[in-house]
């Protein structure tokens, strides 16, 4: 299911789970609600709270550290590949061909990361994309350098390439790690039944139902803006492909 829809989802079961309450309010024996009982149930209640605010400002915290740091690996590629293009640039005209195919399949890899529909995180790393970075490494080191100059250079652009393969596959990796579903499910399960303790115990009037829905709608909100976050390449909330477009712009000059 995409974000939304599981936001949707846990909205209308904290929603039910209200109305719920309201109903088990009206026809459980007096008993049940009385002060003891009202008592009892706050603090199970305190403690269900605990877990889920505990769960929640974790996932949310995680989701939002792996947007950064695959965000931070976005900027340092395009910044790497211009590196590597100025040092082949420098070494001489012997390397026109390997910063024409560094270009072609950093085009490639910009058309599979940010396509304008149905991003996957296999897209990240393609078969012909990893072929082409490897023909690169390849060309680099069947350089003849004549100098020491063109020594340093070339060690330096292997060196470039290195980086730049270890952050793919950490982008890889990244992409791939994606939130628990059981783990979502049981902390709206939680919610669900917060909320459903809140409603039967609540007066009933107006501005506690709408407080109660507007909570329900904030915690559900929070919950896609946590699913957006690990989903760093699509959705409203992703990693903008700017810096590797400004890379591409200059490679080749």
């Amino acid at each position: 299911m995409s974000e939304i829809t599981i936001s949707a989802v846990a909205f209308a079961l904290i929603s039910g789970a209200t109305f719920l309450g309201l109903y088990l309010h009206d026809v459980l024996p007096k008993e049940h609600l009385s002060d003891d009982s009202k008592e009892t149930v706050k603090l199970g209640m305190g403690m269900v709270a605990t877990l889920a605010a505990l769960v929640l400002g974790l996932l949310v915290g995680f989701a939002t550290n792996s947007f950064n740091d695959m965000r931070g690996d976005v900027q340092r590629t395009a910044a790497n590949l211009i590196l590597l293009d100025r040092t082949m640039a420098h070494y001489g005209p012997e390397t026109q061909e390997i910063r024409e195919l560094l270009r072609r399949s950093t085009a490639a890899r910009i058309a599979a990361i940010w396509p304008k529909v149905g991003f996957q995180p296999s897209q990240v790393e393609s078969a012909n994309a990893m072929t082409a970075a490897e023909a690169v490494q390849d060309k680099l080191r069947s350089l003849n350098p004549q100098t020491d100059a063109q020594r340093w250079l070339q060690a330096r652009a292997l060196s470039l390439t290195t980086d730049l393969a270890q952050t793919r596959w950490l982008l890889v990796a990244e992409a791939e790690d994606e939130i628990p579903m059981l783990l979502v499910a049981v902390l709206i399960f939680w919610v669900a039944i917060i909320f459903l303790s809140f409603a039967m115990f609540a007066p009933r009037n107006a501005t506690v139902m709408v407080t109660l829905l507007v909570c329900a709608l904030s915690v559900s909100a929070s919950i896609f803006l946590m699913l957006e976050l690990n989903s760093p390449f699509r959705g409203a909330i992703s990693i903008s492909g700017a810096p590797m477009r400004e890379a591409l712009a200059r490679l080749g000059q």
